[in-house]
């Protein structure tokens, strides 16, 4: 699913706008699971966070 936002996304040139909205609402899920008792799985959702997230240890290009 992040992969054909991604795509679509860039497309259109807001690859970097979609990126950054996945990557802050798996970082939230995340901090939330923790807050709940599900640490393992929080810190997880965090780290695919960071690496979705169109900042410096992106897995997505966004068209460059």
């Amino acid at each position: 699913m992040v992969l054909a936002l991604s795509l679509i996304a860039s497309a259109r040139g807001s690859c970097a706008t979609i990126l950054w909205l996945i990557a802050a609402i798996l970082v939230i899920a995340g901090i939330l699971t923790i807050v709940r008792g599900g640490v393992l799985a929080g810190v997880a959702l965090i780290i695919i966070g960071l690496l979705v997230g169109p900042g410096g240890v992106s897995i997505f290009s966004c068209g460059r």
